[in-house]
């Protein structure tokens, strides 16, 4: 007989066999997967700890500080006094739209201090 069949014959494993093995990599990897996932999860919890403790002093010293009080939501929003010279407060509102379409600022962040109408000559 030919030895290279006879190697090729031994070598060959049967499917029961080749299924067996092949269920049994498929294990160890998702095995391996789920530590991995566990192991990082494990990790962003104690760097979370981590973070907290270190922002720990700075929490203390402002918890040693007047907070002040809390806005009501309805409340209205007002950065200071505006001085209308010459212009209602539906232009001046008008204006202050158009100036913060035209900037792309929110409206929010801009400050205000006086609106005046100037004449045309």
């Amino acid at each position: 007989m030919n030895p290279y069949i006879v190697m090729l014959k031994e070598g060959v494993l049967p499917m029961s066999e080749a299924f067996m093995d092949a269920g049994i990599v498929i294990l160890v990897v998702f095995a391996v997967l789920v530590i991995m996932c566990l192991l990082i999860s494990l990790s962003g919890k104690i760097l979370q700890n981590v973070g907290k403790e270190t922002s720990a002093p700075a929490a203390s010293q402002a918890a040693s500080t007047p907070a002040p009080a809390e806005e009501d939501p309805g409340e209205e929003f007002s950065s200071g006094t505006l001085k209308l010279k010459g212009c209602d407060e539906k232009t001046a509102a008008m204006i202050m739209a158009i100036v913060s379409d035209n900037t792309g600022i929110p409206l929010s962040e801009l400050v205000f201090k006086s609106i005046t109408l100037v004449e045309e000559k």
